[in-house]
């Protein structure tokens, strides 16, 4: 099942796509249907086939707009760890966005007038569809409702003023998510496998796999719940692999024009422009 929030004139919506077709659902995103006790039954039973809207004309909103949390992972690919200049990390490095940070899976990247140092990473994203705490990881995908993709653009100048990532990462309207939650049972375990992209301006600037990945889906959400209890529609960005225009020589950036496109194998891409 492939699931989306699309906007509408009366607001936003949760929908369910149909081939080519997006059928509405009586809840205003992708969050509030994954609330329900048995949301998977939910998505299928709900809709009206009369109240549907063209998938390649509807305009998506970020796929989850009010998350509970946002919890990010850094040097998670070891081709990012080394072209970052740092060490393996024994354990996930982790940081958080705030929501003012999200955005649609077409709608633009701001980029902000006090850094000239925006940076893209393209990321595989996590959705929880099950809350838990103290997850063992052999249990975990079963608090997974799916998958989609997250573009962790970065501010780097911000990011290093301190030890601390947060104040480079989540500056408003820069996180482009979506364009769908694609359910587990439609992707192979854990996400293995699947390539994950990213071009600006129709260059490929990253090119990997998440088998790459040095924390699996599983160790992610297992770990991160000991912690803290993950609730239904939190949101995990995986991290990033090799590729990003601060590891390059010279360094490159995000500039006003550009079009960022990152995509994951059987997922979709994002397709956002830069002002």
């Amino acid at each position: 099942m492939r699931l989306t929030t699309v906007r509408t004139t009366n607001g936003t919506r949760a929908g369910r796509i149909e081939g080519d077709r997006i059928v509405l659902l009586p809840w205003s995103d992708v969050g509030g249907l994954l609330a329900e006790p048995d949301w998977r039954s939910a998505a299928l039973d709900a809709g009206s086939p009369g109240e549907t809207v063209a998938a390649d004309l509807a305009e998506r909103a970020t796929l989850i707009p009010y998350p509970d949390k946002i919890i990010c992972l850094g040097l998670n690919y070891e081709t990012h760890i080394k072209e970052m200049g740092r060490e393996k990390p024994e354990f996930p490095t982790l940081f958080a966005k705030y929501r003012g940070a999200l955005i649609g899976p077409r709608d633009p990247i701001q980029l902000p007038p006090v850094s000239d140092r925006m940076d893209w990473e393209v990321e595989l994203g996590i959705v929880i569809g099950r809350a838990g705490r103290f997850i063992g990881e052999e249990d975990a995908l079963e608090h997974v409702a799916g998958y989609c993709v997250v573009n962790d653009i970065t501010a780097r100048d911000w990011q290093k003023r301190t030890i601390q990532f947060l104040s480079g990462k989540t500056f408003e309207g820069t996180t482009p998510v979506g364009p769908e939650l694609v359910t587990t049972d439609e992707l192979p375990l854990g996400a293995a496998g699947l390539m994950v992209r990213c071009e600006v301006d129709g260059v490929l600037m990253q090119d990997a796999s998440t088998d790459d990945l040095c924390f699996s889906p599983a160790a992610i959400v297992s770990y991160i719940s000991t912690i803290i209890t993950l609730l239904p529609g939190d949101l995990i960005a995986t991290g990033t692999p090799g590729g990003v225009g601060d590891g390059r020589t010279p360094p490159v950036y995000l500039r006003r024009g550009q079009t960022v496109r990152t995509s994951i194998e059987g997922i979709g891409e994002l397709v956002n422009r830069c002002e």
